[in-house]
């Protein structure tokens, strides 16, 4: 197999889709960083709001990529009317999704109180998670018309969007969270303020751009309201439902490893927050290229072409190997420089440097797996990894991370050793289910 060959094209349609996730988490790491500069209370009420936000956000992103194989797959055959019918029922199912994951969330609100957190936390969090809430409408909108994009392997508008919005997201977090230029101060509920206007606008601009785009103008079909296919619908959940579950295993895990901080404090919390704020953009940049991954391995499949079909994704999996190793080499010596940036609280400080030492050992580990993830959905593979995920986190990564940080008195590096061993079990089985897999075709 010639890997070389694959590099560039890889790299092409791979950057704007890491750009365009990683402006998406920036989002999140900009909210951080300017509420840290509050305190860190509002910071850990943001970190426990976000485990009741970040679940259901990342099962429903889960659920859209149903739309990027498919399309994928379809035109590598050619097949436009196949294109114009995953649009059409994609878009309903990520809209009624949105809804009620919406509807969810607000549903746990009254019991956040149960969770055996520090009180001003949970005062502080409900409010914010209740105008966040509402941004995965939006988000949904746009993960519909991006997934459906990157099918077709138009990749760099979603960027340009993105870049754009989180840009925006800045701004208004600087006035709304401190009260510049007139408006109140709102604090932590500004920041939520702030997404939640810059995701409808994101959601608004990519939609205009499907619809008017010159390039998209024979799939507009795609836009019109009956006339769905129970069958189609049935196919993309068996693939997107598993893939979201694939998210709710891993993002609860992360999310219940933050529960287990706040037993600790709300030091370690707001540590926590910092920690996992870095390591998801580490994440995000390889998610871009398992993204890319999805569209190479369904539009090889398509074509019914299994050697380059092999040789992109073992190519994309060596090229995240790389990136990832120079993520941890940045966490490692910047691991008390990075920290700063979010809280002048040394104490905080102290309690995030370690964890980005962690962090830095399951790179590599973070990488290969969300990249091999990515390639499996591009075969319609989503069931079984979803189980091996579940073992590997909460029958393994999550019971040892909680024996190391409580009985063994480990306290918060023992949860995040925890999840280093999780994720190098889910990235050493999606390896060899992918290898066996794809020789198979």
């Amino acid at each position: 197999m010639n890997f070389r060959s694959h590099i560039r094209p890889n790299f092409l349609l791979a950057y704007p889709v890491m750009l365009s996730m990683l402006g998406q988490v920036m989002t999140g790491v900009a909210d951080s960083i300017m509420i840290g500069w509050t305190g860190a209370i509002p910071l850990a009420a943001s970190s426990f709001a976000n485990i009741f936000f970040s679940i259901p956000l990342f099962f429903g992103i889960g659920v859209s990529y149903a739309i990027t194989p498919l399309v994928a797959q379809a035109e590598g055959a050619n097949d436009t009317s196949n294109i114009i019918s995953t649009l059409k029922n994609g878009s309903l199912i990520n809209l009624v999704t949105g809804f009620i994951l919406v509807g969810l969330i607000f549903s746990i609100e009254p019991f956040m109180h149960l969770m055996g957190q520090p009180t001003e936390v949970v005062t502080l969090g409900i409010p914010y998670l209740s105008i966040i809430a509402v941004s995965i409408i939006p988000t949904m909108i746009f993960q519909t018309y991006r997934q459906f994009a990157e099918g077709l392997q138009r990749t760099r508008v979603a960027m340009i969007i993105v870049v754009m919005s989180n840009l925006l997201n800045i701004a208004l977090n600087y006035v709304l969270i401190f009260g510049y230029y007139g408006f109140p101060e709102m604090g932590l509920n500004g920041a939520g303020w702030a997404t939640l206007i810059a995701r409808i606008i994101m959601a608004l601009s990519m939609m205009l751009y499907i619809y008017y785009g010159r390039k998209f103008q024979s799939f507009t079909a795609g836009f019109s309201i009956g006339n769905y296919s129970r069958k189609l619908i049935s196919k993309m959940l068996h693939i997107g439902l598993p893939a979201g579950l694939q998210f709710i295993f891993e993002a609860g895990a992360f999310g219940f490893s933050a529960l287990m901080m706040g037993w600790l404090g709300t030091n370690a919390l707001a540590a926590h927050q910092i920690a996992i704020n870095l390591a998801t953009i580490s994440y995000m940049t390889t998610s871009g290229m398992g993204a890319a991954a999805t569209i190479r391995v369904g539009n090889f499949w398509g074509q019914k072409d299994r050697k380059n079909l092999r040789a992109s994704a073992f190519t994309m999996i060596a090229m995240a190997a790389v990136l990832m190793t120079i993520w941890a080499l940045l966490f490692i010596f910047g691991r008390y420089f990075l920290p700063s940036l979010y809280i002048d609280d040394l104490t905080v400080i102290g309690l995030t440097a370690p964890l980005l030492i962690i962090a830095a050992f399951f790179q590599l580990s973070d990488g290969i797996q969300v990249v091999t993830a990515g390639a499996l959905r591009g075969l319609q593979d989503v069931k079984i990894p979803s189980i091996l995920i579940f073992i590997s986190y909460w029958v393994i990564a999550l019971p040892l991370g909680y024996w190391l940080a409580f009985p063994l008195q480990l306290g918060a590096n023992g949860i995040w050793i925890g999840l280093s061993v999780g994720l190098t079990l889910t990235a050493s089985a999606m390896m060899m289910r992918f290898n066996r897999l794809s020789h198979k075709l």
